[in-house]
């Protein structure tokens, strides 16, 4: 294990010696990733010189991978003579409001933007499928600003992509480039699990869009819907305004899409399995359970690996992927 600490005044501290507990924790729908150490406090071999602060540069790294790259936001200490350190990714400085307008832009180029207007690195950005006619926005955060642009895409190409911090660098990524060759399951690595069937979030079976028709001054309102599922769940809306400008085989494909997205129970399972290094949030990964059925292949929607003296462990949050090309 590699883990430093940047004072930014030419100090650099290597921490894995006096560590006795580090936690990474990662997650697909667009919060920070996080770092939380824990650090013997005045410890025999602890160099006098030595101090946290906040704004400080951490880095993890082990067996080759690098992990995390990000910055100190908190120091905890107490008589228990251990120093708590947490530190986020650079998707904690999208955290703030600010106010923008786009036209005919794809969500990589909104990112992009936003990334440059607030100085941060970029890596790797994937084309989105959609170009977004209009993007108004006024006093939001800058993460919502562009986790709206990847809902649009989302919704109107079917493109999902996963947004983080790649040690560094701000990257977004089609979830089919994120497949990964982990297979967990089949009285292998996975030590616990739970399973959750539910249609009380993201789950429509009727989708209602309007537009503002302007030649006539009326509002335009059309619906797709599952007749035999509304029968079955009860009627479950999804409300939303589309482009005006928008034709007729546009709104229909929109309203397909949305309905084939959000027209099915929400299937999810948390699992707490021995560590993998490659797994992370955004990953595709394959579980062998029963209790899945036919479902294979899962995207990580959370994922938390724990290093301590008895091990490297990970808890999971996935959700069952119907299809990916």
């Amino acid at each position: 294990m590699q883990l430093y600490l940047d004072n930014k005044n030419g100090n650099v501290w290597d921490l894995s010696e006096i560590t006795t507990k580090v936690g990474w924790k990662t997650n697909s729908s667009g919060k920070p990733s996080t770092l939380d150490i824990s650090l013997v406090d005045g410890g025999l071999y602890q160099n006098k010189a030595f101090q946290v602060s906040n704004g400080d540069i951490v880095s993890f790294q082990k067996d080759g991978s690098n992990l995390f790259y990000g910055y100190v936001f908190s120091v905890d200490s107490g008589s228990d003579q251990e120093i708590k350190i947490k530190a986020y990714d650079q998707l904690r400085y999208l955290l703030g409001n600010d106010s923008y307008l786009f036209k005919n832009v794809t969500v990589d180029q909104v990112l992009e933007k936003i990334a440059r207007d607030q100085r941060l690195a970029v890596g790797t950005l994937e084309k989105g499928d959609y170009v977004i006619p209009s993007l108004v926005e006024y006093d939001k955060k800058l993460l919502d600003i562009i986790l709206k642009a990847m809902d649009m895409t989302l919704a109107y190409k079917g493109q999902r992509l996963v947004l983080y911090d790649d040690f560094g660098k701000l990257t977004l990524r089609d979830m089919t480039s994120m497949k990964s060759d982990v297979v967990l399951g089949g009285g292998r690595y996975i030590t616990d699990y739970t399973h959750k069937r539910s249609i009380d979030n993201e789950t429509y079976n009727r989708i209602k869009m309007y537009r503002e028709n302007k030649e006539s001054g009326v509002r335009d309102v059309y619906i797709h819907q599952d007749s035999a599922n509304i029968a079955k769940w009860g009627q479950l809306q999804l409300y939303q305004k589309i482009d005006d400008n928008w034709n007729e085989a546009q709104i229909r494909n929109a309203a397909e899409m949305l309905l084939q997205l959000h027209n099915r129970e929400q299937v999810q399972f948390s699992v707490d399995a021995i560590g993998d290094l490659k797994v992370r949030s955004g990953n595709l990964i394959n579980i062998l359970l029963e209790k899945a059925g036919d479902a294979r292949l899962f995207f990580v929607e959370e994922c938390e690996h724990q290093f301590a003296d008895d091990g490297h462990t990970m808890k999971l949050t996935l959700k069952v992927v119907k299809s990916v090309a």
